[in-house]
């Protein structure tokens, strides 16, 4: 109940904060988006952005108080769309390895997307901003991880004995690193090998007798998901 009941604020966060943005804003979000997630952020400026979207520059600022202010609504919509995927995997009532199997593989697709200099830029020239939506990224992956072990202890799938709040902290931790890393390449992070590996991993560590039993009998299924 307690995990279903955080999925709802979740969902309605998400729904709330892009309903409550002005339709015109949120186009022009979207729009530039693409252009930070094909440019970076440096390069595109504010007269880019009137430029590639036909509209003046009057009409940006009556939306956006400055660059900065535009970038942090551009972060703020990715977040929220996160939340958003997030929230329809848990209302499908998956049971705690089928919703983490499909959290992965939001993660996954997410990384698809990710964008170096994008990130870079926003780390470098924007480092308060890049803060703080670190931590509210870090806290939603947290909330999440810990739900899902305490939903699979509940169902008999995970181990009883895991502490839920380590293994949630750990699996930020490896989640953070693995994209700010130099040893593996966005390919080979998004690869179908590199999903599986870390996927099987991660559960050896976790199922109980009852959960690997499950997963075993489910595994073509899974696999047969990701085609």
């Amino acid at each position: 109940m307690k995990k279903t009941f955080q999925g709802k604020i979740v969902s309605i966060g998400a729904f709330m904060y892009l309903c409550s943005m002005n339709p015109k804003a949120l186009a022009i979000i979207g729009k530039v988006r693409r252009l930070y997630q094909r440019y970076g952020i440096k390069s595109v400026t504010m007269d880019d952005v009137a430029t590639h979207l036909n509209i003046s520059k009057k009409t940006i600022y009556e939306h956006f108080t400055d660059k900065e202010d535009l970038v942090r609504q551009v972060l703020m919509f990715d977040h929220e769309n996160a939340c958003k995927r997030l929230s329809v995997i848990e209302e499908h009532k998956f049971n705690a390895i089928e919703e983490l199997f499909e959290v992965y593989k939001m993660i996954n697709a997410m990384f698809k997307e990710y964008n170096t200099s994008m990130q870079y830029d926003v780390r470098k020239y924007y480092p308060d901003l890049f803060m703080k939506i670190k931590e509210i990224r870090r806290k939603q992956m947290y909330e999440s991880s810990y739900n899902n072990m305490n939903k699979g202890k509940g169902e008999g799938l995970y181990r009883k004995e895991l502490n839920s709040k380590i293994i949630a902290k750990l699996q930020v931790f490896s989640t953070e690193n693995l994209i700010d890393n130099d040893m593996f390449t966005i390919e080979e992070i998004t690869s179908f090998k590199m999903f599986h590996e870390i996927f099987i991993y991660h559960l050896q560590g976790i199922l109980s007798h009852e959960g690997r039993t499950f997963f075993e009998n489910n595994f073509d299924r899974f696999k047969a998901s990701l085609s």
